[in-house]
C-alpha cells in the first residue's frame, strides 16, 4: 500500500476511533454551582416563568408528574416525573444534577438529554434561579408513578448518537447584558432568549433539529406537530401594528389586539406560562421584542 493510502486509512482510524470514544465515554459537565440560600417563593414563580410547571403537568396529571407529548419529526417526546420521587422522579438527585440537567442537559449518569428539553436556553439561569427552582422542587408531593417512554425510533432512539449531534448543532444561549441598551430592555433579552425560551417555538430548526438562530426569532414554519409560529422580529411585530400595550395584554389574556384569541399552542404557552408573569417581566419582554416605548 503506498504512503498516501496507509496515511488516508491511518487518519480515518483515528477518526472511527474518536468517534466511538466520544459516543460510549460519559458527557463531561462545566457547571459547577456555589453555595447559595434559597427562596422558594421565588423558584416557584421562576418553574412557571421557564415552563417547569406546564411542561412536565399533563392534563388532569398531578403537577411536575410528566407526561406531556411533544410531538415531533423525530418520534414522540414525554416529558420526565420531575417531583421528589427517589425512584421515579429527581429525589436522589443533587443540586449540581439538577443544575447540569438543566443548563447543560446532561443527566446524573453522563447522558445526554434530547433537545426536546430547552437546555439550550437555560444555560443563561444562574446559580441562584437553579437553587430556588431546586428548592421549590423538594416540597413538590412525591408521585412515584413514572412517566411514560418517549416513543422514538430507530435510529433516534440511540441516545449515543446524541454526543455526535452537540458538538455539530448544539446553540446554547448564555447572557451578557449590552451595555448601550437600558436594564430593561436587558432584562426582557435574558427572558425572551433565556427562561422563556420563546425561540424554541419561534425559531426555524434544520433537518437535524437543530436551532437557527444566526438571524433571531424569525419564525417557524414546522412546529412539532404541524402549524407554524411567527417572527418575533420588530419589522414582523410592527407591520402587524403591535405595541407594547396590547402585546404585554395579549401574553397575560391570550386576547389578540382584534378582540380574536391565540389558538393552538400559543394559547396553551398563556394559559400555563404567560399569564403568572409578573407586569414587569412581560413590559421587559415587549421592550426587548419592540423597542424602547415612545
Amino acid at each position: 500500500m503506498r504512503l498516501p493510502a496507509l496515511i488516508f486509512v491511518a487518519v480515518l482510524a483515528a477518526a472511527a476511533a474518536g468517534a466511538g470514544w466520544l459516543v460510549f465515554a460519559p458527557l463531561s459537565a462545566r457547571t459547577e454551582i456555589g453555595s447559595t440560600s434559597a427562596d422558594v417563593k421565588r423558584g416557584a414563580y421562576l418553574a412557571r416563568l421557564s415552563g417547569c410547571v406546564s411542561c412536565h403537568t399533563a392534563e388532569n396529571g398531578e403537577p411536575f408528574a410528566g407526561g406531556v407529548v411533544l410531538q415531533s419529526p423525530f418520534g414522540e417526546f414525554v416529558s420526565p416525573n420531575i417531583t421528589p420521587h427517589q425512584t421515579n422522579g429527581i429525589g436522589s438527585w443533587t443540586l449540581r444534577d439538577f443544575s447540569v440537567a438543566v443548563r447543560e442537559g446532561i443527566s446524573p449518569d453522563g447522558e445526554p438529554y434530547y433537545p426536546a428539553f430547552p437546555y439550550e436556553f437555560f444555560a443563561s439561569l444562574t446559580d441562584r434561579d437553579l437553587a430556588d427552582i431546586w428548592a421549590a422542587l423538594q416540597i413538590v408531593p412525591e408521585v412515584s408513578e413514572p412517566a411514560p417512554d418517549h416513543r422514538v425510533g430507530f435510529p433516534f432512539n440511540v441516545r449515543a448518537g446524541l454526543k455526535l449531534w452537540r458538538p455539530l448543532f448544539e446553540r446554547t444561549f448564555e447572557y451578557s447584558a449590552e451595555d448601550d441598551q437600558s436594564r430593561n430592555w436587558n432584562l426582557g433579552r435574558y427572558l425572551v432568549e433565556g427562561p422563556a425560551h420563546c425561540g424554541a417555538c419561534h425559531a426555524p430548526r434544520n433537518i437535524a433539529g437543530g436551532l437557527e438562530l444566526s438571524e433571531g426569532i424569525v419564525g417557524n414554519s414546522a412546529m412539532p406537530g404541524g402549524g407554524s409560529a411567527p417572527p418575533l422580529t420588530i419589522a414582523y411585530l410592527a407591520q402587524r401594528n403591535w405595541t407594547h400595550e396590547n402585546l404585554v395584554s395579549a401574553l397575560r389574556t391570550g386576547v389578540l389586539p382584534d378582540g380574536d384569541v391565540f389558538g393552538g399552542e400559543m394559547a396553551e404557552i398563556v394559559r400555563g406560562n404567560t399569564s403568572y408573569y409578573l407586569s414587569d417581566h412581560l413590559n421587559a419582554m415587549a421592550t426587548y421584542l419592540l423597542g424602547e416605548p415612545e
